[in-house]
Formats: structure tokens, C-alpha cells, sequence
């Protein structure tokens, strides 16, 4: 994997939709404090249509923009943290909260990490990408991903879920490319920044993946966390 952990059994139940909406809420409002307007805020284009391709409804969009914007109970105060570490079996994590209160964060992340290893900022970051990465489907079978990549400006391409294609980017190139996909045949899932492991772990033992994935599974479930990336094959 080595990308955006994705718990494979947490999509199909209602509290993890809602855990879901909370975490794309708190990135429209943050996206949103530089404008409402998302023709004029990439960053809160690109929220917006993750929301929707997850069926936030619409309410639920409005009133985080809203909140971000400050028109709604105030501006919304919620701080990007980064923290780094190890799961069971060494494999190297990156864990992106986005919270109203650090306090709050550090002391969760220092519980949920004691069944791996809490590390200080570098100790795992140096190893991995930080880079642009955008979610793509095909809109007619003609449309050429390397052709696409080349003309929109992406550094690479590869295959994702169901046909659809990731194109990776310099991080300061991300909007570029993504509003050039369309003329090239892609309608623009998601895009936006991650973290990818340079070395990612391969375990082959099941019981010590599933140890790590339950690792990863409670943080994941943490209210403050947004994404957590885990270099693991």
C-alpha cells in the first residue's frame, strides 16, 4: 500500500458514514477560510467534490462551508498536526489530525501509539513523498492515462479501483493538473496532497498484519485524525 490507509471493512457501516462526513466537513471548513467561493479556492473545489462523490448531503456541505467562511457560529478553529511513528512490526506511519484542541490530540496519539511507537517529527517523514495525488475516471475508452499525464503535467500515473487512474504531481502543481485532466478525457475524483512511503514494510505473516491493521484501525477512528498513511506493502 504504502499510500492513505483505508480500513477495507469501515465503508459499509452507518457510524463509520458519519465519522466519514465529520472528517470532509472539517476539511471544507478549514478549505473554506479562504473563501466561500469555490471557483476562487482550489483547496474547497477539491473538498467539495470529495463530499460529494462520498453523498455528504447537502445541507451538511453548506453549513461547513459556512462555518469555514465564518457566516456560521463563528470561524472554524481547527489546527493541522502531524505526527510520526511506527505500528507493530516497525512499519513507518504518518498521521494528519485536523483539531480544535492539540492538547486533546497528543494525549490520544500517546494512548493510541503504545502498542507501536510514538516518533518526533522526521523520524519517519524523511522517507516518504509528500506530493500531489489526484483520482481520475475515465470518461470515454479512448482516453490515453500517459498521454493525459504528459499534457496535464503530472510526474507519473498508475492504475487505482474500478478503472479509475491516480496521477501524481509536484505538490504546487496539484490544481494545475487537475483542472487540465478533463480536456484529456478524466473527470477529476479527488485531488489532493498525501504522503507516500518510499520503502514500504511487507509483511507476510497474517498475524502480524492484522496486528497493524487493527493498530491502524484504531487510529483511523480517532475523532481528530483525518488520514493516516502507512508504509506497508
Amino acid at each position: 500500500m504504502g499510500a492513505q490507509w483505508k480500513a477495507k471493512h469501515k465503508q459499509d457501516a452507518a457510524n463509520a458514514k458519519g465519522r466519514i462526513f465529520t472528517k470532509l466537513a472539517k476539511e471544507i471548513a478549514v478549505a473554506a477560510r479562504n473563501g466561500a467561493d469555490p471557483d476562487m479556492n482550489a483547496k474547497l473545489r477539491s473538498a467539495i467534490e470529495t463530499a460529494k462523490k462520498a453523498s455528504m448531503p447537502k445541507e451538511t456541505l453548506e453549513r461547513a462551508i459556512k462555518k469555514g467562511a465564518g457566516l456560521l457560529d463563528g470561524p472554524a478553529n481547527y489546527e493541522t498536526v502531524v505526527y510520526e511513528g511506527f505500528a507493530p512490526h516497525q512499519v513507518p506511519v504518518i498521521v494528519e489530525c485536523l483539531t480544535d484542541n492539540k492538547n486533546r490530540s497528543a494525549m490520544s496519539m500517546r494512548i493510541l501509539f503504545r502498542k507501536g511507537q510514538l516518533a518526533t517529527s522526521g523520524a519517519v517523514s524523511w522517507d516518504f513523498k509528500h506530493l500531489g495525488q489526484i483520482e481520475a475516471t475515465p470518461t470515454s475508452p479512448d482516453a490515453d492515462a500517459e498521454l493525459a499525464a504528459i499534457e496535464a503535467g503530472a510526474q507519473d500515473f498508475e492504475e487505482g479501483d474500478d478503472g479509475d487512474m491516480v496521477f501524481l504531481t509536484e505538490l504546487a502543481d496539484l490544481d494545475l493538473v487537475s483542472k487540465a485532466l478533463p480536456e484529456f478525457g478524466f473527470s477529476v475524483n479527488t485531488a489532493r496532497l498525501v504522503y507516500r512511503a518510499n520503502n514500504p514494510v511487507s509483511l507476510t505473516d497474517e498475524a502480524a498484519l492484522a496486528e497493524v491493521e487493527a493498530f491502524l484501525d484504531a487510529i483511523d477512528g480517532d475523532d481528530d485524525v483525518q488520514h493516516v498513511y502507512a508504509g506497508i506493502a
